[in-house]
């Protein structure tokens, strides 16, 4: 059987951490940021975790996770 490819378009945007659960950058912290309130800003610099409902369809697209 021959190997599963990866979906680029995921690996780009998801990692799975040593505990197995699924990490992504947050969005909206690209351009347009003057009308952004400086909590909001700071908030967006930490990642996210998935939900494990969206961490399961990630790691589908994902062979190596």
């Amino acid at each position: 059987m021959p190997k599963m490819k990866t979906r680029k378009s995921a690996a780009k945007r998801f990692r799975v951490t040593g505990t197995g659960k699924v990490a992504y950058k947050k969005m909206g912290l690209r351009h347009i940021l003057t009308k952004k309130s400086s909590k909001r800003k700071r908030d967006l610099r930490h990642g996210g975790i998935l939900s494990d409902v969206e961490a399961k369809r990630a790691k589908s697209m994902l062979p190596y996770a």
